[in-house]
């Protein structure tokens, strides 16, 4: 059986706040269908370019989004990997989950 690690606070941390703004979950649904250019994006959700960029860079920084280049476009497209360790995280840390098996003091 694989080990899995859990991943770091900080990076768990960075997925929620990533995902607790409106505008960023409906980037995040829009991706969801297919990869978007950035000018497609700032239509469809009516803000400024500068706004979008914002959002951008939170959900990239979060390794939710990744972008490539084509020609004077940017394309976005959703991480499988990192929304498959979101999954994972919030599979693991349901209630009843480590019954009997926590590793801290305070439970002894």
């Amino acid at each position: 059986m694989a080990i899995v690690t859990r991943p770091e606070p900080a990076v768990v941390a960075s997925w929620f706040h990533a995902l607790a703004d409106e505008t960023r979950v409906k980037i995040v649904e829009m991706l969801s269908h297919k990869e978007r250019c950035v000018c497609e994006l700032e239509q469809m959700l009516d803000i400024a370019q500068s706004r979008l960029s914002f959002h951008i860079k939170v959900l990239k920084d979060a390794s939710l989004i990744a972008d490539r280049k084509e020609g004077r476009w940017m394309f976005y497209a959703l991480q499988r990997d990192t929304l498959d360790q979101i999954a994972a995280y919030t599979k693991s840390v349901k209630p009843g989950q480590h019954a009997g098996s926590c590793a801290l003091a305070c439970c002894d």
